[in-house]
């Protein structure tokens, strides 16, 4: 049993979950407080200051998306959102609202292991500065400080927006970013729904950047949601 490992507080109303959870967290270094309801979720959280918060979108009491809304007015505690099958529109409305990531039910041990990992050091990364001036994962180097990206050490030119594209999704490496925030970020609010604007410029960097642009393994696309670049 985890005595001193980072703290997980599940937000989930489901007994099946719980035990889930409760079983293979702290075998794998992680302490778990549990609440079954957004309200008592939100005390919890206020009152044990958790590391990570496991949240379910289906609560009895309120919204999930409602607890992720009322969560981020106060906290930056990394939000790990599950949601069931077909609630695409869901994951984004939490990904717009704050969340940094989600699973889909039902899901496996070590693909939810690996969610939280990114998390907890994604979170390290924005509570400390903004992380280190070069990204590494896989073939890809990105210098955020010379603005130069390489592949297997050859330097690949980008355009301005290809770059500020890349440099968005390095700053927030590993976390789902919806096509609006994309958007939002990069071309500016007036173009939130313009979302040719990203299949386009996201295929020119696969192709710059992707031993196989066919089969993606850095540029990877959550369908229906949004992209992530994935940390190797």
């Amino acid at each position: 049993m985890a005595e001193t490992g980072p703290l997980i507080l599940v937000i989930e109303d489901e007994p099946q979950i719980h035990r889930f959870l409760r079983a293979t967290l702290p075998s794998h270094g992680y302490r778990v407080i549990e609440a079954m309801t957004g309200e008592a979720g939100l005390l919890t959280a206020g009152e044990k200051q958790p590391d990570l918060i496991i949240l379910d979108l289906g609560l009895p009491d309120m919204d999930g998306l409602e607890v992720t809304r009322r969560l981020r007015q106060w906290t930056a505690t990394p939000i790990l959102v599950l949601s069931a099958r077909g609630q695409e529109q869901d994951k984004v409305a939490a990904l717009d609202l704050g969340a940094d990531d989600y699973l889909t039910k039902p899901f496996g041990v070590a693909e939810l292991l690996a969610r939280i990992r990114v998390a907890l050091r994604h979170a390290v990364r924005a509570d400390g500065s903004q992380g280190p001036p070069v990204f590494t994962s896989g073939h890809l180097r990105v210098d955020l400080v010379r603005q130069q990206v390489f592949i297997d050490g050859e330097e690949v030119h980008l355009t301005a927006t290809e770059y500020k594209l890349l440099a968005l999704l390095v700053r927030h490496a590993g976390k789902v970013l919806t096509h609006q925030q994309l958007l939002r970020e990069v071309w500016g609010p007036q173009y939130s729904v313009e979302s040719h604007y990203l299949r386009i410029y996201m295929g020119q960097l696969r192709h710059k950047l992707e031993k196989d642009p066919t089969r993606p393994r850095l540029l990877r696309t959550e369908t229906g949601v949004g992209y992530r670049l994935l940390v190797e």
